[in-house]
């Protein structure tokens, strides 16, 4: 969320602060005062926030994550209130700002001018700053901000200075999945680790700034697996499900996105397998309107109940109704964790 960052220079471990939410307010400012603290604690002075408009500070109802890997920082919010810079800013900035807009919207530019531009939910802008912009968010706002070094952007931007698009496209839901990966793990990476972390977001922005996508990149396989992953969960009970369908959604070729998933061990098939079993396991146990094991097996796409039930008993151990018997109440069975 900072509107006038400076930007880390070295590539040492990047420090992430976990998700905060704004305690009850003792004062009128207090929620805001304890976001000031843990953001400067947390990010430190390289990532300075920007004046806030008193509106803002009294009615400050904010939750917020952030990390930096070297010269890139990652933002996420979600913004109950709406929140309003103020005061002129100055200077010149030398990097390239990209919005990720999932609810509510963000407007950069100061008010009435001719470059004011706002960015809707469902929607990305990747642009230029150049001088310091004010930005306006409105209540229920959620979204994903990335500073990024402009001399390895800029020239992709052209004269145009920026770039917009749907927030659904390939290009950017990977680079979603990735900067959401860098906050599980950035605090365990070792610094060759950061280096792959930071060169993957810079790789993914320039594919989103050219539109297209280099899938055989090798170092943006663990965000394409990913991104296929979570592409995935979300559709398990479509018959159309398939690493075929997968490639296609997310512009990539079948063979590269069979190489990221190879890269982790596993199959695409047989992830796509594994998660409908653990979805029908968990159907197995529900306290009402349980389906039968025909009617489990043709929802989660097996070919038959026989088929699902040799599949089940070597993931589990146990038949489906073997299963579903030992964690019934009446069973004294211990329960048994997901495979």
């Amino acid at each position: 969320m900072p509107n006038s960052t400076g930007v880390k220079t070295d590539e040492s471990r990047a420090a992430a602060s976990g998700e905060s939410a704004p305690p009850d307010k003792g004062t009128a400012s207090g929620a805001f005062d304890a976001f000031r603290s843990g953001w400067e604690t947390e990010i430190g002075h390289d990532f300075p926030l920007p004046t806030f408009s008193p509106e803002t500070t009294r009615d400050f109802r904010v939750k917020s994550r952030a990390t930096t890997v070297g010269n890139v920082a990652i933002t996420d919010l979600h913004g109950a209130s709406a929140i309003r810079t103020e005061g002129p800013l100055g200077g010149i900035e030398g990097q390239v700002r990209m919005y990720v807009v999932q609810h509510g919207s963000w407007t950069l530019g100061a008010p009435l001018a001719r470059t004011e531009q706002t960015v809707p939910a469902g929607q990305f802008l990747i642009r230029h700053i150049g001088r310091p912009l004010h930005f306006e968010t409105v209540p229920n706002t959620t979204a994903k901000v990335l500073v990024l070094p402009a001399a390895m952007l800029k020239p992709l931007l052209g004269e145009r200075q920026s770039v917009c698009g749907p927030a659904d496209s390939a290009e950017v839901r990977l680079l979603v999945a990735h900067s959401n990966m860098i906050y599980e793990t950035v605090a365990d990476l070792s610094p060759a680790g950061v280096q792959a972390a930071h060169s993957t977001l810079i790789e993914l922005a320039k594919a989103v700034a050219r539109r297209r996508f280099d899938d055989a990149e090798p170092q943006l396989a663990p965000a394409l697996a990913q991104a296929a992953k979570d592409l995935a969960d979300s559709r398990l009970a479509d018959p159309e499900l398939s690493g075929t369908m997968l490639a296609r959604e997310l512009n990539v070729s079948v063979r590269n996105l069979q190489r990221a998933f190879a890269a982790a061990g596993e199959s695409v098939a047989a992830y796509i397998r594994r998660r409908r079993l653990e979805e029908a396991r968990l159907a197995l146990t529900a306290p009402s309107g349980r389906l039968s094991v025909s009617e489990l097996a043709a929802y989660w796409q097996f070919s038959d109940s026989s088929h699902f039930t040799r599949t089940f008993k070597k993931h589990y151990g146990r038949t489906p109704t073997e299963y579903a018997r030992s964690m019934s109440p009446d069973s004294n069975s211990p329960a048994e964790s997901t495979g």
